[in-house]
């Protein structure tokens, strides 16, 4: 079984989902990607959350972010769920579910844990970028649900600090000051961050949002 660790290529598969086909980098293209796993169909938990991330779409096509989930179960199950997701969650899923039952993708993305279970996947959540490396990792406990609130800020962190040379700090949200890393010099600031900045410490230098108008 293979450990995954951030910047690490995002490993590549071919498999089946419930819009066909999929070659993951190929499907991927120069888009961002969310890669998240489900313990099983027809779980409650899960539900809300494929109902909530098809409402989400519009948010992280504005991103460009593809979205893409998956659990040990096939097609013609996730079929099934389909329907109980947009019929309970008031929604359309509008992303593939791919269908793993041999397992190969979990263990290729070490999304089975014995531990918790020997043949179901984590709430595992992998953020890849254009770049096909990983980005993000987040494993969650069967029990509870994730914050994809917290996945677009995440994203939209990671995306502001893959192009301008800032960090962002704690409960940062889109729009909020950054943090200029410390790599940049003074006698740089000025060029790279025309909107100025206030510098709390000599290591603590803040910045209004380089990307906003």
């Amino acid at each position: 079984m293979s450990t995954i660790r951030l910047g690490d290529e995002a490993p590549n598969f071919t498999t089946q989902s419930t819009e066909g086909e999929i070659n993951f980098h190929e499907w991927l293209g120069d888009s961002w990607g969310i890669l998240f796993s489900h313990p099983a169909d027809y779980t409650p938990v899960c539900t809300t959350e494929l109902g909530t991330v098809a409402k989400y779409k519009d948010e992280f096509a504005k991103r460009n972010v593809k979205v893409a989930a998956l659990s040990v179960d096939g097609l013609e199950s996730h079929r099934g769920w389909i329907h109980d997701i947009n019929e309970t969650q008031s929604t359309t899923v509008n992303f593939p579910i791919i269908a793993d039952e041999d397992r190969k993708v979990s263990t290729l993305y070490d999304m089975i844990h014995p531990n918790s279970d020997d043949k179901l996947t984590v709430r595992s959540v992998f953020v890849i970028g254009a770049d096909k490396k990983v980005k993000l990792i987040i494993t969650y406990p069967a029990s509870t649900g994730r914050n994809f609130d917290e996945l677009l800020r995440v994203i939209d962190s990671l995306q502001l600090t893959a192009y301008h040379k800032v960090a962002t700090p704690a409960n940062w949200n889109n729009g909020d000051d950054c943090v200029i890393v410390p790599s940049v010099k003074n006698e740089e600031i000025a060029t790279l961050f025309p909107k100025g900045h206030t510098e709390v410490k000599p290591y603590l230098r803040l910045t209004p949002q380089p990307n906003l108008n």
